[in-house]
C-alpha cells in the first residue's frame, strides 16, 4: 500500500483551477452518445469514472448501435445506473459489471422500475445488486412508472435520461427524493440536448418521447464537489483560497456548500466563474441538514475538527451506499484523529479535540474520504494518507493542487 505524507500545515491561500464536474461530464457523455449530430464537450473531466463510461460508449458506438456487449463500469454509479436504464429501454443483450464495491451498491429500485416498464433484467449475483444481464424486452410508450426516491437520486436521473428513447412517459417518485440538486443537473442537461421535462414539485415528471439533439458545443463546469475541499481550506487556514471554473451561475447543487462555509463564520465571495473563501479556525460549531449536498457534506464533517464545539451533519443516510459506507468510515477516521464521534443511521456528530499528530488515515478506496481527510493536515499535524491514488476516480491531481495552497 502506498502512503502520502501531508503537513504539518497551518495556513492555506492561493488559487486552484478545478477539473470538470463528474456529474455533468458523465451525463453529457451519455446524452451526446444518444443525440443526433456531433457534440464537442469542452472541459470534460479526465478521471477514472469518466474513462470507464467513455470506454463503454466506444464499445457501444456513438450513436449507440451495438445490440450486444459486455461492459465493465468500475465503481462509477454515474455510469452504471444510467447505462442500465438506457440499454434496458433500447433493447439488446448486455452484461454490466463493476468492481466488488459496485456489486455491493443497491440497484433494485431502478431494476424494479425498468421491469415495470417491460424491460427484462436478471441479477447475475445477489438479488438487488449488480452485476446485471439485460435482455430484449417490450416497452410500450407513454407508461407511468414509480421509483423510490430515498436511496439514490441516480435511479430517477437514469429513468429521466432513458425514457425519451422509449416514447416517453411519466415518472412518479415514491417517498422523499434525496439529493434533488443532482436531478436538477440531469434536467438542465436534457434541456440542453433538446428534451424538456415537465416537473410537478418533486413527485411527478412528465417526459416526452423525443429525440435528443446535439447542442453543438457544451462547456463542462468545474467540479463543485471538488471545490469544497479548497474552500474549506481557505475557511480553516486564513485564505483567501479561490477556485476557478465554477461560480454563481452553476447548475451544480454543491455550490450551496457556500452556505455551510458561512454557517461556520467563513467569508465567501462569488463571481461568474469563481468562488473564494477565507476565515480562521476555530470555526463556529454547526448542526446542519445536508441531504441536498451529500458529497460536500463529507467536507463539512472534516471541518468539524476545527470547530469551537460539537458539530452534527444530518440526513445523510445515502452515505451508507456510496463508494464505501461513508458514515462508518468517517466515524472511524475522524476518531483516529482525536475527535469524539457519535454515528447514527443518518447522522454524524463530531466533537473536536486536540488533533493527534502523525496519524495514518485509511481511505477505503474512496476518493472523497481521501480528499476530506486531507484537511486535517491544516491543524499543524502531519497526516499520512493511505492509498492516496484513489483520488484518480474524480481528481487525479488533487494532492498536488492541495499542496499548492497549503503553507
Amino acid at each position: 500500500m502506498t502512503q502520502l505524507e501531508l503537513g504539518p500545515y497551518t495556513r492555506a491561500a492561493g488559487a486552484v483551477r478545478l477539473p470538470g464536474s463528474k456529474s455533468i461530464s458523465n451525463r453529457a457523455q451519455l446524452l451526446a452518445a444518444l443525440a443526433g449530430g456531433g457534440t464537442e464537450l469542452r472541459g470534460l473531466l479526465e478521471a477514472d469514472d469518466t474513462r470507464v463510461l467513455r470506454e463503454a460508449l466506444a464499445t457501444l458506438g456513438t450513436p449507440i448501435r451495438a445490440r450486444s456487449a459486455e461492459l465493465f463500469l468500475g465503481n462509477a454509479g454515474t455510469a452504471f445506473r444510467p447505462l442500465t436504464a438506457v440499454l434496458a429501454l433500447l433493447g439488446g443483450e448486455y452484461r454490466l459489471s463493476g468492481t466488488p464495491r459496485m456489486h455491493e451498491r443497491p440497484i433494485g429500485d431502478l431494476v424494479d422500475a425498468l421491469r415495470a416498464l417491460g424491460a427484462k433484467i436478471d441479477y447475475l449475483g445477489r438479488e438487488g445488486y449488480p452485476p446485471l444481464a439485460i435482455h430484449p424486452g417490450a416497452v410500450a410508450p407513454g407508461q407511468t412508472v414509480r421509483v423510490r426516491g430515498g436511496v439514490s437520486s441516480q435511479y430517477l436521473s437514469a429513468l429521466l435520461m432513458a425514457l425519451p428513447l422509449a416514447g416517453g412517459g411519466r415518472i412518479e417518485v415514491a417517498g422523499e427524493l434525496i439529493s434533488k440538486p443532482y436531478v436538477e443537473i440531469t434536467l438542465a442537461l436534457m434541456r440542453r440536448f433538446g428534451v424538456e421535462v415537465r416537473r410537478a414539485d418533486w413527485r411527478r415528471f412528465d417526459v416526452p418521447g423525443a429525440a435528443y439533439a446535439s447542442p453543438g458545443v457544451l462547456q463542462v463546469e468545474g467540479d463543485a464537489s471538488s471545490a469544497s475541499y479548497f474552500l474549506a481550506a481557505g475557511a480553516i487556514g486564513g485564505g483567501p483560497v479561490r477556485v476557478q471554473g465554477v461560480g454563481r451561475g452553476s447548475i451544480q447543487g454543491d455550490v450551496r456548500f457556500c452556505e455551510v462555509l458561512e454557517a461556520t463564520g467563513a467569508r465567501v465571495a462569488l463571481g461568474e466563474d469563481w468562488i473564494e473563501a477565507s476565515g480562521r479556525a476555530p470555526l463556529r460549531a454547526f448542526d446542519l441538514d445536508l441531504n441536498h449536498i451529500p458529497d460536500a457534506a463529507m467536507t463539512a464533517a472534516a471541518m468539524a475538527l476545527f470547530a469551537d464545539g460539537p458539530c452534527t451533519v444530518r440526513n445523510i443516510a445515502s452515505w451508507r451506499v456510496k463508494e464505501t459506507d461513508r458514515i462508518a468510515a468517517m466515524a472511524a477516521e475522524l476518531g483516529k484523529l482525536g475527535a469524539g464521534i457519535e454515528a447514527g443511521d443518518d447522522y454524524l456528530r463530531v466533537t473536536p479535540r486536540a488533533l493527534r499528530p502523525d496519524v495514518a488515515v485509511d481511505t477505503y478506496d474512496d476518493h472523497r474520504m481521501a480528499m476530506s481527510l486531507s484537511l486535517a493536515s491544516l491543524g499543524g499535524v502531519r497526516v499520512r494518507v493511505n492509498d492516496p491514488e484513489c483520488v484518480a476516480k474524480t481528481f487525479p491531481g488533487y494532492f498536488q493542487a492541495f499542496r499548492g495552497i497549503a503553507r
